[in-house]
C-alpha cells in the first residue's frame, strides 16, 4: 500500500497549477509529494490489517508485487507524458522558454532522491521512537511504553529542529544575507545631485543605505530622458531612502530620518510624494517609481526605508511583524509631516509597494475609507495571502464576481485589476481616492495559502483566471505543495504572468492619479519604455 499511495501522489504531482516548473523544483514537489503518499499508504495498510484482522493470501500479494511495476512503468510514462503537454501548454501561453528532452529523466531521478531522503528520516525516526520504547518497557505497560516512545521521539526532534537547527540556520541566513546587504554594485556610485539620499549632502551616508537601497537612489529617469519623452521641461526626480544601519535607533527612528531627508531636498513643495514600502531585503520595482516620474515631468518625491536584511519569502515566514512595523512608521511619519501643512500647500500623497512591500504598506490603513481619507491613491501590487485589508476585500466581494478578480462594493474606490482593461471593471463611477490591486491569476504569491492542504480555493472552483489551465485540479496537500514549488519561480515568467509586473503600472498609476495633460497614447509609449 506504500507504494501504491507514493504513486498516486507522484503522478497528482506533475498535474499544472499555476506556472510551469523546471525539473527541480517539480522533482522537489513530486518527491515530497510521493514520500507522503507512501507514509499515508502504510498507515492505510496498518489500520485495515488492525480493523479486518486479515491479511490476502500469498499468491495475491505476489501477483500485486508482479502488476505493480507493469502499472508503474505504464502509468508513470502516460502521466509523463501529460506533463510535458501542459508544461508545453502553459510555456506558450506565458512566451516561456521551452523545457529540454533531458528535464524530464532528471525530474524522475530528483524526485526519486528526494523521496528516499524522506523515508530515510521517516525510518530513522521510527528507529528513535522504537528504541526509546523498548527503555520504557522496563517501568511501563507496553501500551504506554509505545505512545511515550513516539511521544519522546516526536519532542526530541522538535527541540532539536526549533532549538538548534532553527537558530543556527537563521543566524547563518542572517550573515549572508547582511553580507549581501553590504556589498556595492559596480554600476553604482555616490549620487553627485543633493535630491537623492546618499549624496554628499545628505543626511545619510551611502555605505548605510545597503545595496538595494543605493541601487534605489541611483536608478531612474533623468530631467533629459524625461524631457524627451514629455516633450516638456522637466525637474529632477527626488528619491530619499533610509537603511538598516543609517540611525542607530529603530524603525520610528528610521522613518523619522526619511522625513528629514524630505525636508532637506524641499520634497514638500513636489506635486506628489510617494510611500515606496520595500519588500524585504529593501528591493523597490523600479517601474512603479520611473512610471510615476515620467508622468509627473519630475515633479514627484519618493520615499522609502529597509526593514530587514532578508529576502521577501524569508521575510513573509519569519519577520512579518517588522513588515507592518515598518508600513506603519514610515507613512505615519510622512502623513503627519504633509498634514502640518496647509491644506492648499500640501503635496498628492500616494502609497505603493509590491509583493510584501504591499503587506507593509496596508498595514498603515483600517480599511477602505482610511485609505481614502489619508491617501490620494494606493497601489499594491502582488499582494501576499497574509495581506488583512486585501483578505477582507476579497472575502468580502460583490457576490458574483470571482476570487481572482473580486469587485468590492461595486468598486467605488478599490479595485482590483489583472490588467488595463480590468480599471474599467465595474461601470461604476470612480470618484475620490482611487485604490488598485494588481494582481494576476497566476501570481503563487497572491494564492498561495495553507488553507490549500485541506480545502479546494475559490479560484480553482469558479471560472477561472487567464493561464489558469482547465486541467489544474486541487488536490489535497499536493496543490499546496505545488503553489509552495510556483513560488519559488514566481518571477521566471515574462511580464505579465506570475509574479511578475512591469508595464502594468503605467496603466494603474495613469488610473489612480489621473496626471494633467496624460493621455491613453502617453500611457501606451511609456508600456514601451518601462518593458525596455
Amino acid at each position: 500500500m506504500g507504494l501504491v499511495g507514493a504513486l498516486l501522489f507522484f503522478w497528482a504531482s506533475l498535474t499544472p497549477t499555476l506556472l510551469p516548473r523546471g525539473p527541480l523544483f517539480q522533482g522537489v514537489v513530486s518527491g515530497g509529494s510521493a514520500a507522503i503518499g507512501y507514509g499515508i499508504g502504510i498507515l492505510v495498510a496498518l489500520f485495515l490489517r488492525w480493523l479486518l484482522e486479515w491479511e490476502p493470501p500469498r499468491l495475491v500479494q505476489r501477483i500485486a508485487w508482479w502488476a505493480l511495476p507493469v502499472v508503474a512503468v505504464g502509468g508513470t510514462t502516460s502521466i509523463l507524458v501529460w506533463f510535458a503537454h501542459w508544461q508545453s501548454h502553459l510555456r506558450t501561453i506565458m512566451s516561456a522558454d521551452a523545457l529540454r528532452w533531458w528535464a524530464y529523466p532528471l525530474t524522475l531521478a530528483i524526485a526519486v532522491l528526494v523521496w528516499a531522503a524522506i523515508v530515510v528520516v521517516c525510518r530513522g525516526f521510527r528507529w528513535l521512537s522504537r528504541l526509546l520504547t523498548r527503555l520504557g518497557r522496563g517501568f511501563l505497560p507496553r501500551r504506554v511504553a509505545a505512545v511515550v516512545g513516539v511521544v519522546l521521539a516526536g519532542l526530541l526532534v522538535v527541540t532539536l529542529a526549533n532549538g538548534v537547527l532553527a537558530n543556527w540556520l537563521m543566524s547563518g541566513l542572517n550573515s549572508s544575507f547582511s553580507a549581501i546587504n553590504d556589498e556595492n554594485e559596480a554600476d553604482n556610485a555616490p549620487p553627485d545631485t543633493p535630491l537623492r539620499s546618499g549624496s554628499a549632502e545628505s543626511l545619510v551616508t551611502w555605505d548605510s543605505l545597503g545595496r538595494l537601497g543605493r541601487r534605489f537612489v541611483s536608478d531612474g529617469p533623468t530631467v533629459e530622458q524625461i524631457e524627451r519623452f514629455t516633450d516638456r521641461p522637466a525637474v529632477e526626480p527626488i528619491r530619499v531612502y533610509a537603511g538598516l544601519a543609517s540611525t542607530d535607533g529603530g524603525v520610528v527612528e528610521r522613518a523619522q530620518r526619511v522625513v528629514d531627508e524630505l525636508e532637506r531636498t524641499g520634497a514638500l513643495d513636489r506635486e506628489v510624494i510617494a510611500v515606496a514600502n520595500t519588500t524585504g531585503s529593501g528591493w523597490i520595482n523600479e517601474a512603479s517609481s520611473t512610471s510615476l516620474e515620467y508622468m509627473f515631468g519630475g515633479d514627484t518625491a519618493i520615499a522609502s526605508m529597509q526593514y530587514s536584511y532578508l529576502p521577501s519569502w524569508l521575510s513573509f515566514i519569519a519577520d512579518q511583524s517588522r513588515a507592518q512595523q515598518a508600513g506603519q512608521a514610515l507613512f505615519r511619519a510622512i502623513a503627519a509631516e504633509v498634514q502640518s501643512r496647509p491644506e492648499d500647500q500640501r503635496p498628492r500623497l500616494v502609497t505603493f509597494g509590491e509583493s510584501l512591500g504591499s503587506f507593509s504598506g496596508e498595514s498603515a490603513f483600517s480599511g477602505d475609507l482610511d485609505l481614502a481619507a489619508q491617501t490620494d491613491g494606493a497601489l499594491f501590487v502582488g499582494p501576499t495571502s497574509n495581506n488583512e485589508l486585501w483578505r477582507r476585500f476579497t472575502a468580502q466581494r460583490d457576490e458574483g464576481s470571482p476570487e481572482w478578480l473580486p469587485i468590492y462594493r461595486e468598486g467605488l474606490t478599490v479595485r482590483f485589476v489583472s490588467d488595463a482593461e480590468d480599471l474599467k471593471r465595474p461601470e461604476t463611477p470612480w470618484e475620490g481616492t482611487r485604490v488598485v490591486y494588481l494582481q494576476h491569476a497566476s501570481d503563487p504569491i497572491t494564492w498561495w495559502n495553507p488553507d490549500t492542504l485541506l480545502s479546494e480555493p475559490d479560484w480553482l472552483d469558479e471560472p477561472r483566471g487567464d493561464a489558469v489551465l482547465p486541467s489544474a485540479q486541487w488536490y489535497p496537500i499536493i496543490t499546496f505543495l505545488q503553489l509552495s514549488a510556483d513560488m519559488a519561480v514566481g518571477t521566471d515568467v515574462p511580464d505579465g504572468f506570475g509574479h511578475t509586473y512591469v508595464a502594468d503600472y503605467a496603466d494603474a498609476w495613469a488610473a489612480i492619479l489621473q496626471p494633467p495633460q496624460w493621455t491613453d497614447d502617453d500611457t501606451r509609449r511609456l508600456r514601451k519604455v518601462l518593458a525596455e
